[in-house]
């Protein structure tokens, strides 16, 4: 089977994940850790060398301040738990966004986790949080732009090679393929400049609901794919 380098995720489906069974939305996001938990042991067993998933969007800021809350807290939880875990598997964490809209407490969780595991040569998990894709391009070229006000002559070196090295991702390759649950047929933000040419895999499978097995049958899914990055197949 050929996996993926680069695999990202939209895990979308706690909250309707929680409805379906008459409980509050929080509990959805509890049961959407187990998931994630799965998933993340799953890739590294796979080889994947890098999993980005998308914790907590640009736009998350606006739902309720109680459910903002609850996930800036979930995730201390969770990094707090989990770190050991990451390093028996030799798995690395990173984050990407704007952390510094973070709490406090939820800042400085991350980061110990990123110091704590930075060692680490297996499998990179990349967290994006309060993360947008716009926001990424807007991001990069405020620095680009700075940086050409001191030496103008890189305006006409720029390229997207060059862009690129602006952006949070800089230290990743782009994704070959990306999953959302839920069913929802959008990319909703996330990674716009990256995916260009990435597979898409869209299932109704809620985020809680989305396992091992699942995951399988995304990445034979991308195996099935013809993949020509808009150039014909040579015979």
């Amino acid at each position: 089977m050929n996996v993926p380098k680069h695999i990202g995720i939209i895990m979308d489906g706690n909250g309707r994940w929680a409805k379906k069974r008459g409980l509050p939305r929080v509990m959805g996001h509890r049961k959407g850790t187990e998931a994630t938990h799965n998933i993340v042991e799953a890739c590294g067993e796979l080889g994947v060398s890098y999993l980005t998933i998308y914790v907590f969007s640009a736009e998350n800021w606006g739902r309720p301040e109680s459910e903002v809350k609850f996930l800036m807290e979930l995730l201390v939880e969770m990094i707090h738990k989990e770190v050991d875990l990451l390093n028996k598997n030799n798995v690395q964490l990173h984050a990407i966004g704007d952390l510094a809209k973070l709490p406090e407490s939820t800042y400085i969780e991350v980061i110990k986790g990123i110091e704590r595991t930075k060692d680490n040569s297996g499998l990179n998990l990349i967290l994006a949080l309060s993360y947008g894709g716009r926001d990424d391009i807007v991001n990069a070229a405020k620095l680009f732009t700075r940086d050409a006000v001191k030496d103008p002559s890189l305006i006409d070196k720029l390229d997207e090679d060059t862009f690129r090295k602006y952006l949070y991702t800089s230290p990743y390759p782009d994704p070959e393929l990306i999953i959302r649950t839920g069913g929802e047929k959008r990319i909703s933000n996330f990674l716009i400049w990256q995916i260009a040419y990435s597979e898409l895999y869209i299932t109704d499978t809620l985020w809680p609901d989305f396992n091992k097995d699942c995951l399988a049958e995304a990445i034979e899914d991308f195996n099935s794919r013809e993949r020509r990055f808009g150039k014909v197949q040579k015979p």
